[in-house]
């Protein structure tokens, strides 16, 4: 690479990494940068790179021997273990870009850009082979912009307002708590990430940008963030929310994962989160609160798919069909008689999806129930229940109460959930050492 090489972030994200031979390691989706009180210019340390199985990992400049419009190649040597934001690292897509600064140029101040929008950040790399930041392209702030204006798509933005490129010396604010950039645009740059991914993300900031960035998820996306976070990092959101909004966020959660995050806060805040929610919202959780939680009833969800006999097979594919049913309970239909929902009427038996799709559209799944998978008692052991998946070749179980009636159901990430190591969330499958 010449000494003169100049990169613009923007541009160099979603780039595809490749080894020497020519095979491809994985994308780059952000760049690491350091900022010293000795030097003007922030120096780039390294690239996170997205790898298969989503997992970024920190690929250091001096392993970068080549950066095009088309790819960046490294020497091969990759670092899989998963990359962690050190306290005095800075991530140019993630934290800088929307960041409010100040700009001291001459020229920018008379064209009105004192207070500006970082749009992009160009890196060059010296004769020294050391990569630099060393330009940041600025958008005009407009003045006197209500708060949800502030909230519109970096798309919408980029339609109005002049544009400079100015040297980052005279940019004021670049890395300082006080322009930081908003949790929405943070949310913006992971927004390709399933709930998963997003939730590894979260759990890797500190706790008063993981406070920000719940702040700024909508309830259901929240709720969903929550069930896939380490039960720390559950109990540190939930307690940083407003008592209403918290609330809020159980009722979206699925039943068994909201009753295991309300068995970890002390008894007094559980209960006055329960008395704040809808009265057949909080049921079921106190419901499934009573049960251990090692215990058929202390895994089960209590919304699994239910029908009565007469329902047709048509009707019985439309509801499992429902985008927001998980793959687990959407494999199976319970039928019983009314009431339809938990704790029901008598449990007759269920209906496996593959079945469904073999009979005609107007039968009804009365005449197709499979009567031989016995249920499961609310007492029944984690170790009964996971051997009757096993034996069974199942990926959900009905469990049902002493008088026979459907309560609930457990699938098999329930159980995963209970037999994986408690940290299981938090490991690194580390191979090497980050230098």
């Amino acid at each position: 690479m010449s000494a003169s090489t100049r990169v613009f972030v923007a541009r160099l994200t979603g780039l595809a990494v490749f080894d020497p031979l020519g095979d491809q390691v994985g994308r780059v989706r952000d760049v690491v940068v350091m900022f010293s009180s000795s030097r003007p210019q922030p120096r780039v340390i390294g690239l996170v790179v997205e790898v298969p199985g989503r997992r970024r990992v920190f690929v250091p400049m001096t392993r970068v021997t080549s950066i095009d419009a088309g790819a960046v190649i490294t020497t091969g040597l990759v670092n899989m273990r998963r990359f962690e934001q050190r306290t005095n690292e800075v991530l140019v897509a993630a934290e800088l870009f929307d960041r409010t600064v100040t700009v001291t140029a001459p020229e920018a101040v008379e064209a009105g850009f004192a207070s500006a929008l970082v749009e992009d950040l160009a890196i060059e790399q010296g004769p020294r082979r050391e990569w630099l930041g060393v330009k940041v392209f600025v958008r005009q702030a407009a003045t006197g912009v209500s708060s949800a204006s502030k909230a519109m798509s970096r798309l919408t933005r980029r339609r109005s307002g002049k544009t400079m490129l100015v040297d980052i010396r005279d940019v004021v604010g670049l890395h300082e708590q006080l322009g930081a950039q908003s949790a929405e645009r943070l949310l913006e740059t992971y927004d390709d990430l399933k709930v998963a991914d997003l939730a590894e993300v979260i759990h890797d900031l500190n706790p008063k940008r993981r406070a920000e960035v719940a702040a700024a998820l909508d309830d259901e996306r929240l709720a969903d963030v929550l069930e896939e976070l380490p039960e720390d990092d559950q109990v540190e959101i939930l307690a940083g929310l407003a008592n209403a909004r918290a609330a809020d966020v159980l009722e979206a959660m699925e039943p068994d994962d909201a009753a295991d995050l309300l068995a970890d806060l002390p008894p007094e805040q559980a209960e006055q989160l329960l008395q704040l929610m809808e009265p057949d919202e909080a049921a079921p959780l106190r419901r499934l609160l009573a049960y251990d939680e090692n215990t058929a009833g202390g895994m089960m969800t209590t919304e699994p798919v239910i029908l009565g006999p007469e329902a047709t097979i048509a009707e019985a594919l439309a509801t499992v069909r429902r985008e927001e049913l998980a793959p687990a309970l959407a494999s199976m239909v319970y039928v019983c008689r009314p009431p339809l929902e938990a704790p029901t009427g008598r449990y007759l038996g269920l209906v496996h999806i593959q079945r469904l799709l073999r009979e005609p559209p107007h039968a009804a799944i009365g005449s197709i129930i499979d009567k031989e998978i016995e249920p499961v008692a609310a007492s029944d052991s984690l170790e009964r229940v996971t051997r009757t998946l096993a034996t069974y070749n199942l990926v959900s179980l009905p469990v049902v109460d002493d008088n026979g009636r459907l309560i609930g159901a457990v699938t098999v990430d329930d159980v995963l959930d209970h037999i994986l190591p408690e940290d299981w969330r938090e490991e690194r499958h580390e191979i090497g050492v980050r230098p």
